[in-house]
């Protein structure tokens, strides 16, 4: 695998300080860099994960790191606490990498690879490929679970998630909104049955060097026999991007 190296900031302006003078004095703008990174961070009063609550309705701080490449790769990580009852590992941890570009005009694509880590618990890790197609204001994608640590369990290997959705991002005043829905297709789903659907809507408001704030509804179909809690979940939650 390639190491990409990247120069330390005070090295890369004695570096390509001279050059950049020397495009200014020509007339000529300096390159622009293909390297971009990004952080964010964030606050819910709960977090919902297709459909599911991760922190026992409770609140989450979470926050990502983000490195993109002109080329259109990617990768990242992203971090949240969560509480899934007794005995529960206390956060999650995401490590993706994955490419996207675009077909024709207004059609895009994205592929990627994620790790769901719960590095303080036992059994929980995952990891998952997927795919999705974006046309203007709408998305498809599936997602494939190839290796599991709950052996004969739930997201373990063979597991398939399908979605869809909305994304409205220039709405009168700021706002923006979105419409979800997804199905879950366990290979190891049980008797009864632990596959399920579940459905979503959110309306944001952009607030500039504020943030994002969002109001959010979600809720899912799963059989409370296996333990799924089907009650609607209003939730509010704010996003700040670096």
């Amino acid at each position: 695998m390639t190491t990409l190296r990247l120069i330390p900031a005070a090295l890369a302006g004695l570096l390509l300080g001279p050059l950049t003078a020397l495009a200014a004095t020509e007339g000529t703008p300096a390159p622009a860099s293909p390297h971009s990174v990004s952080a964010n961070i964030g606050v819910v009063s709960n977090y919902i994960w297709r459909g599911v609550t991760q922190t026992d309705d409770g609140a989450a701080v979470q926050g990502g790191l983000d490195y993109n490449h002109a080329s259109g790769f990617y990768a990242g990580t992203w971090a949240s606490n969560i509480d899934w009852g007794s005995d529960s590992p206390n956060y999650e941890l995401d490590l993706y990498l994955g490419f996207g570009g675009s077909i024709i005009e207004d059609l895009d694509y994205d592929l990627n690879v994620i790790y769901y880590a719960y590095p303080d618990g036992d059994d929980a890790d995952f990891s998952e490929l997927a795919g999705s197609l974006t046309y203007k204001w709408f998305t498809l994608g599936m997602a494939y679970t190839f290796y599991g640590q709950n052996d004969g369990g739930l997201y373990d290997d063979g597991d398939l998630y399908y979605h869809g959705g909305f994304e409205f991002d220039d709405l009168p005043y700021g706002l923006g909104l979105g419409l979800r829905v997804g199905y879950t297709d366990f290979d190891n789903d049980g008797s009864p049955s632990a596959n399920y659907w579940h459905y979503g809507a959110s309306i944001s408001k952009d607030a500039g060097d504020f943030g994002t704030f969002s109001l959010n509804w979600d809720q899912n179909d799963g059989d409370t026999d296996v333990g799924f809690d089907d009650d609607p979940k209003i939730w509010v939650g704010w996003l700040k991007e670096f």
